[in-house]
């Protein structure tokens, strides 16, 4: 009969200051082969009992998503800036006056719909593609005229 040693007191506590915690330097306790695998390697075979007991949700889908909606997005200016964007423009020298008309294509300057937010008091006629019902009335109320591309291009 071969005497055996009883350890009485845990390992895990014993062997803290050791590097390889009483297993040995060459792989043992050490690297992936010991959990199991890499990442979520055999969350359907091996560490099934985990799953359950730990992730119950792990697998399956819940839910839908929606599908990618194309929309167009609208670089927009407002009816207030326009008398700010005529004067930095004219100071420039890069606007044209036709009689009492300012000429402002707002499509060349990156603008592609105009909003009705603010006021106008200067005579202008605005090429864009888009606005609102509300801003060409500010516009034309103001003695202005509003050209729109959008309508153009699908005469």
């Amino acid at each position: 009969m071969v005497d055996t040693v009883v350890r009485r007191r845990k390992k895990s506590r014993s062997m803290r200051g050791i590097r390889t915690h009483g297993y040995g330097s060459i792989g043992q306790h050490r690297k992936s082969g010991s959990r199991g695998g890499k990442g979520a390697a055999g969350m359907h075979k091996h560490k099934w009992s985990w799953i359950v007991k730990y992730f119950p949700n792990w697998f399956g889908k819940r839910g839908f998503t929606y599908p990618v909606r194309i929309s167009e997005e609208y670089r927009t200016i407002n009816v207030g800036e326009l008398g700010e964007l005529v004067r930095q423009l004219e100071s420039r020298g890069k606007i044209l006056k036709e009689g009492d008309f300012f000429i402002l294509d707002l499509s060349s300057l990156g603008f592609s719909k105009l909003l009705s937010r603010g006021k106008i008091d200067l005579k202008l006629k605005v090429v864009v593609y888009k606005a609102t019902e509300e801003a060409i009335k500010k516009i034309e109320e103001a003695g202005g005229k509003v050209i729109l591309l959008s309508r153009e291009s699908k005469q």
